[in-house]
């Protein structure tokens, strides 16, 4: 796996944003969302904050979406962690920071106008348990929720933690990157 320098790839200013706390939402639940209070540090800085996004955050620095993510949205994020990262081949992290076509397309299709809760995609499944969701990239993503367990993008990603808060949207966290076609 390629081994990023945070402080090289964030901007100064974003490391600051690890002093803050990340409420960890924990699995998803329908009553989680309304329960936790107003969230003072953007999505970028929550997910900088976290430690387990340093990967995310290169990757949105090198496809300068930083600054849109740090704005005022809303935005809901389906954010997958460096190990979800770690999952692609070997090479596919480092090719995708040299391509910011295909690294800003990747990124925009994790990334939904709006704030949508976990409460919110209980509320909008079909009765089969689909959601379909149109991404910031354009595209469509795909939601399967199962009993307890959320499906991200035809079932490759599972949601790991729920509608953690931020200033200017919400992060769902997720265990593998999703890949819109292309």
């Amino acid at each position: 796996m390629l081994k990023l320098n945070l402080r090289a790839a964030v901007p100064a200013a974003l490391t600051v944003a690890a002093l803050l706390a990340l409420p960890v939402a924990g699995a998803l639940r329908a009553q989680g969302a309304a329960a936790q209070p107003a969230a003072t540090a953007n999505i970028v800085e929550t997910a900088v904050a976290a430690g387990q996004f340093k990967t995310l955050a290169a990757a949105l620095q090198a496809a300068d979406l930083v600054t849109t993510l740090s704005g005022t949205g809303p935005f809901t994020v389906f954010a997958p962690t460096d190990a979800a990262f770690g999952k692609l081949p070997e090479g596919t992290v480092a090719g995708l920071l040299k391509d910011k076509p295909k690294l800003t397309a990747i990124l925009t299709y994790h990334v939904v106008p709006g704030i949508i809760t976990a409460q919110d995609l209980k509320a909008r499944a079909d009765a089969n348990g689909y959601v379909t969701l149109k991404t910031v990239q354009g595209s469509n993503l795909r939601i399967h929720l199962a009993g307890s367990m959320v499906h991200v993008g035809d079932k490759n990603a599972n949601v790991t933690a729920a509608d953690v808060r931020a200033s200017n949207g919400i992060i769902h966290v997720i265990d593998t990157v999703v890949l819109p076609a292309m």
